[in-house]
């Protein structure tokens, strides 16, 4: 009985070669890779368009954390990110800036990247108060400025300039609302970003860690940043 068995694991490894090394030395000889392997090339990240024009970013000059005027020209040829954010936030910004800070560690040291938070409390966050909230995040890059200006100027920034939501609330925790959204800008100015799987733009990557998403907003700034700065 031993023996037969040997024999029909001799019988099935003939049958085995027969059949599928040729395919293999074929393949190898070739040069080619089995089909579902093959990696799904990236889509271009889209331009965000209103009124059928791409949109970019409205014309911005702010004082930063060390009281320096800081606007568009200081972004002109750079990949950067945005936001809005307040000092005494008790909710939402420091996830957003505990991710902010991952990008800014893997790209900060670069001269063509650079990111622009913009306070919606500039009542007190003066340029002072943003230096202290740098230094405590552990900011050493020197294109990351905390903005500060007028608070209908950067009201109407973020509102009508972006479409990122912020506004006073009393009723709700620090006493201001706003939404976590990170935007994503070209060199040229430009508001970009990934599409999702029926093409349309996502336009803004969520600034917090969310747990009905696979891929986490910073993870596909990792990537996306990098496919613009090669652009």
């Amino acid at each position: 009985m031993k023996n037969l068995s040997y024999i029909g694991l001799i019988i099935i490894l003939i049958v085995f070669g027969l059949l599928f090394i040729p395919k293999i030395v074929d393949r190898v000889a070739n040069n080619t890779q089995v089909e579902s392997n093959r990696s799904v090339p990236a889509k271009p990240l889209a331009y965000i368009k209103l009124n059928g024009e791409a949109k970019k970013v409205p014309e911005f000059l702010m004082r930063n954390q060390d009281s320096l005027l800081i606007g568009n020209e200081d972004f002109r040829g750079k990949v950067y990110l945005a936001e809005f954010f307040f000092t005494r936030c008790p909710t939402i910004c420091p996830i957003m800036n505990k991710n902010m800070k991952i990008l800014d560690d893997r790209f900060g040291d670069r001269q063509d990247f650079g990111i622009a938070s913009f306070t919606i409390d500039p009542d007190n966050d003066k340029p002072h108060v943003l230096k202290k909230y740098a230094e405590d995040y552990g900011v050493k890059s020197q294109n990351w400025h905390f903005l500060t200006d007028e608070k209908s100027t950067v009201y109407e920034l973020a509102n009508s300039g972006f479409s990122i939501f912020a506004g006073i609330n009393p009723a709700v925790a620090g006493g201001f609302e706003h939404q976590g959204y990170f935007a994503l800008i070209d060199k040229n100015g430009y508001i970009r970003s990934r599409v999702d799987r029926f093409d349309n733009p996502i336009v803004y990557y969520s600034g917090l860690d969310r747990e009905d998403q696979d891929v986490q907003g910073v993870e596909m700034l990792l990537e996306d940043i990098e496919r613009l700065l090669k652009e």
